[in-house]
């Protein structure tokens, strides 16, 4: 059986390649929201992120969001990315690949 082709993404944050699966995307809409896309099917303009919370924590700090999406980002959405970063790395951490078919 052929081996198939794992999709990479950027990770926005620390410029580093990654399997799309272990990834969040972020996505601005056409009317200028942010917000997490747990599905990854959003309509928008989408950025990814690595399951790394000290990586979001910096984010913060440098306002890198802001950069990517050339659009002020609240402060309550670093700390919700946060909290859905830190969440998604334990469940992986926990059973590993979520992206596996059993």
């Amino acid at each position: 059986m052929a081996t198939r082709k794992i999709p990479m993404r950027k990770d926005i944050l620390t410029s580093k390649m990654y399997p799309k699966r272990e990834m969040v995307r972020i996505v601005k809409d056409k009317d200028g929201n942010i917000s997490i896309d747990p599905t990854g099917k959003k309509a928008g303009r989408g950025a990814y992120v690595g399951l790394n919370p000290e990586a979001v924590k910096k984010a913060k700090s440098q306002k890198i969001l802001e950069k990517v999406f050339s659009h002020a980002v609240p402060s309550e959405f670093y700390d919700e990315l946060f909290d859905f970063v830190d969440h998604q790395k334990a469940r992986m951490d926990l059973f590993g690949d979520l992206g596996k078919k059993h």
